[in-house]
């Protein structure tokens, strides 16, 4: 990551062909991959995802990457570089980017089969090809990688041990309070935790494979899989060999320009001891490193004497964070705790002696981190009681960020002030967060300051007198949660009323507009969500009068257009379950239809190439065999995934499968802002990643666990637990009252991620509202959910059944009957797919694919 920064920072500063010629010997297989992530990776985030090397970044820059061929020897006279392949590149400047390497300790059996550690891709997979034959895994290391580790085991549903020598978890991060608190939140979770004792031997079998550790208080621990992260070391091996001078404890000495005893060679990252005589192994001192080393080149000043190893983390699903002077070593310094046990709620600041915050840590609750790390960096006095900033907001409010001086540091990734920021916004022009974020790379490192630096833009736009519109659009000041209880409340059935009364006056007063493409799905989808409440006065079906005018494309012909203005068909398939004759079906119409047929990641198939004539062709013979509209093209559930369960599976505790049907059949058609997927797994090995949904279940011997607020995508996002060992009657209840809560109040095409983390309170409150019916509102989502049960009706076959509905489905108005002639297609794999502008054709799906050569 640090290597790869600096030739972002290097070719930003001119750094590139034709003036540098660029040559990167990497040791991996492949390109630079976003290791603060990594875990990720056990959730279904893929290596493609994770990588910070753009396609076109190389050839833009010059740059030659040379993957899998690592420096072996630098001769310095010479100035050349030696490759394990024996080429020999030359150098008028060379960057040591060579990273860590983690510390196994060298205990008997640290080297056996079933022995791991945690630091590349290569290792995620190997652990997890071990874990599938695994019952039990212990980590050798209760650091932040450790916990992380510990939380990819326990996902994939083994007995999980961390062993952590020091007498705390997270000794550098968390002082003995924080420290007790997280390690009961961590073995609420059934995580067991040995903490005073090391590790000192690894048993074997008689064939070498792993079957327990020895640990130095006599105890020990039956596990099949080790994964050691005990931390790491400086990869300075290259340097030592080259007579580079390195620290005692190891890594590659240089100055406050990161410039090695040799002026042609630098180190950056966690390679090098910087001359503040400190190694580091985060991430943003690293690229503050590259960006020194960067400007140095390109003939500009650039420095590195230090930087600040704030973190905030999710861990094993526990919010930590540490800042500044977190163990309060400042001479005469004091502290401000506020501990509930009850909560699992741990915050303790550190002042100094003229009133300024000088530190803290929190676990638990991290809502305030991004007002108090800026506020510790800048070194400021607090213009608010300390007490204030560590107390519930229900008993003092803290201040906002307007407390914040110019100078501190909001994103500490790329060292971006408040200042900064403002800067962006009142001088560079910049009108929202994604525009900063271009303009100063704020928010664009590990993300965890996105919250604050978009109070601060919104902050610094309303004081440059621009007015923020939380409104839909230019046709209504109100927001869609808004909009849904003025429908609701006032029993509005039609967007022309809903405009007319309250929507924003046009040049011919309200109501004058037709609205727009922004404003009308949302009060289409609004209106189909509560039409069984409101009632015969508005129609369930979205193709029936105004409604039909209302929908988005894929809505307007229940289908999902392609990119060659075919569209796909997704019948519904519950739980993944399907029969062979239902296969039959699909295969037999995809034949005779000429449609490219694909297995969905939602386990359904997806069927594509369709003309929109075709399409209630396609449905009849869907819909006779029992099928129905799998809502594929709608904002509304998709599917519920299902791993087989205990029906099959040896390790499944619950039939996950009739679980996952039952839940599909319940919420099939249901309206919501965006659109919902979700999973049930039969066991805690997870095989249906239902902890990446926006509601996932997971069985347990006693119940059910529900897991809310996931997503994958871009942004991927691991669920919250919400409920632990439920009932069946107390799980679906819950989720029924998540799903119309979530409906009720999100943003337009707001996932239930996001939607999460912008409520005040959080989960908490979800929990709160859901579960203990804090705002009384219970009764109405079950009311809710039960009218669109008993009313819910297939949309396909409810077109099929209306000559009008089925009046729409032609490619041509006036020519019925007559196909779309630019739609064409060619062969590739015995099937077809979307005609290019140089291939040849045929000339459309109905016709037999046969080879062109």
């Amino acid at each position: 990551m640090v290597g790869q920064r600096f030739l972002e920072a290097f070719a930003e500063r001119g750094g590139h062909a034709p003036a540098w010629q660029i040559t990167v010997l990497a040791e991996e297989p492949r390109p630079a991959y976003d290791r603060v992530h990594l875990t990720s990776w056990f959730s279904g985030t893929s290596a493609a995802e994770l990588t910070l090397w753009e396609p076109e970044f190389g050839d833009k820059h010059g740059i030659d990457l040379r993957l899998g061929d690592p420096a072996t020897a630098i001769d310095r006279a010479a100035r050349t570089v030696t490759a394990r392949t024996g080429e020999v590149f030359p150098y008028d400047a060379l960057v040591l980017a060579t990273g860590s390497s983690p510390f196994v300790p060298p205990v008997p059996g640290h080297d056996a089969p079933g022995c791991f550690v945690y630091r590349t891709i290569e290792d995620l997979e190997a652990i997890r090809a071990a874990a599938d034959t695994a019952r039990v895994g212990a980590v050798v290391g209760g650091g932040l990688l450790g916990l992380e580790a510990a939380g990819a085991l326990r996902a994939m549903g083994l007995e999980t041990h961390v062993v952590e020598f020091a007498p705390r978890l997270m000794v550098l991060q968390v002082d003995d309070g924080g420290g007790a608190v997280l390690r009961e939140k961590i073995q609420e979770l059934g995580v067991i935790v040995h903490t005073g004792a090391g590790t000192q031997t690894v048993e074997t079998a008689a064939d070498g494979t792993v079957t327990g550790m020895v640990l130095s208080n006599g105890a020990t621990v039956d596990t099949d899989l080790v994964v050691f992260s005990a931390g790491v070391r400086p990869r300075d091996q290259l340097a030592r060999a080259a007579g580079l001078p390195v620290g005692e404890r190891g890594g590659i000495t240089v100055d406050a320009h990161c410039r090695t005893e040799d002026p042609a060679i630098w180190a950056i990252g966690e390679c090098a001891l910087a001359v503040d005589g400190r190694v580091y192994g985060l991430v943003a001192p690293g690229y503050a490193m590259a960006e020194a080393v960067a400007s140095e080149l390109t003939g500009q000043k650039g420095e590195f004497t230090g930087a600040d190893l704030s973190t905030k983390l999710k861990l094993l699903g526990v919010d930590v964070a540490s800042f500044g002077d977190a163990h309060g070593t400042t001479p005469d310094s004091l502290e401000v705790l506020y501990a509930n046990s009850r909560e699992g709620v741990y915050k303790k600041l550190v002042i100094g002696t003229d009133g300024a915050l000088l530190g803290g840590v929190l676990v638990g609750d991290t809502d305030a981190y991004d007002l108090l790390r800026p506020l510790a960096l800048s070194g400021a006095p607090l213009t608010a009681p300390p007490e204030q900033l560590v107390l519930p907001a229900s008993i003092g409010a803290a201040p906002g960020p307007i407390a914040l001086p110019d100078e501190a540091v909001v994103c500490s990734c790329h060292n971006v002030t408040k200042g900064a920021i403002r800067s962006a916004v009142a001088d560079t022009g910049c009108a929202d967060v994604p525009a900063v974020k271009k303009c100063t790379r704020a928010g664009t490192g590990c993300g965890s300051c996105v919250k604050l630096l978009t109070t601060l833009v919104n902050d610094e736009l309303a004081a440059q007198g621009v007015e923020l519109s939380r409104g839909l659009c230019a046709h209504f000041d109100l927001t869609r949660a808004e909009i849904y209880e003025i429908v609701r409340v006032r029993g509005i059935t039609t967007f022309a009323r809903l405009i007319d009364e309250h929507g924003t006056p046009g040049p011919g007063g309200a109501g004058s507009s037709e609205g727009c493409e922004i404003c009308k799905p949302v009060v289409g989808s609004v209106l189909a969500s509560l039409s069984p409440a409101l009632g015969d006065a508005v129609s369930g079906h979205i193709l029936d009068g105004e409604q039909a005018g209302l929908q988005d494309t894929n809505d307007h012909f229940l289908a999902n257009l392609q990119r060659n203005g075919s569209y796909s068909v997704v019948p519904r398939i519950p739980g993944g379950e399907v029969t062979p004759a239902g296969l039959i079906t699909i295969g037999e119409i995809a034949r005779d239809f000429g449609l490219y047929t694909k297995i969905t990641g939602g386990q359904r198939i997806d069927m594509f190439g369709a003309s929109v004539d075709q399409l209630p062709l396609i449905w009849r013979r869907l819909v006779d065999t029992g099928f129905e509209s799998g809502h594929a093209y709608g904002k509304s559930l998709r599917t519920v995934k299902s791993c087989v369960g205990q029906t099959w599976c040896r390790y499944g505790v619950q039939d996950s499968v009739a679980l996952a049907i039952e839940l599909e059949l319940r919420y099939r058609g249901l309206r919501a802002p965006h659109k919902l997927k979700s999973a049930v797994s039969g066991c805690a090995r997870e095989c249906a990643e239902a902890q990446s949904k926006d509601f996932g279940v997971i069985a347990t011997s006693s119940g059910w666990n529900l897991y809310v607020g996931g997503n994958g995508g871009m942004t991927p996002r691991h669920a919250d637990l919400l409920l632990t060992d439920a009932d069946h009657a107390t799980l679906l209840r819950t989720i029924d009252r998540f799903l119309m809560f979530y409906i009720r109040t999100a943003d337009r095409l707001e996932r239930t991620a996001p939607w999460i983390e912008r409520m005040e309170g959080g989960l908490d409150h979800l929990r709160a509202v859901i579960v203990e019916d804090s705002l009384g509102i219970c009764a109405d989502l079950d009311d809710l959910m039960s009218r669109h049960v008993t009313s819910y009706e297939d949309e396909w076959r409810a077109t099929l059944d209306d000559p009008d509905r089925l009046a729409r489905f032609v490619s041509f108005v006036n020519a019925p009957g007559t196909p779309d002639p630019t739609i064409r297609f060619v062969p590739e794999r015995e099937q077809i797919r979307p005609a290019g502008p140089a291939d040849t054709f045929v000339a459309g799906a109905t016709l037999e694919v046969r080879s062109l050569v």
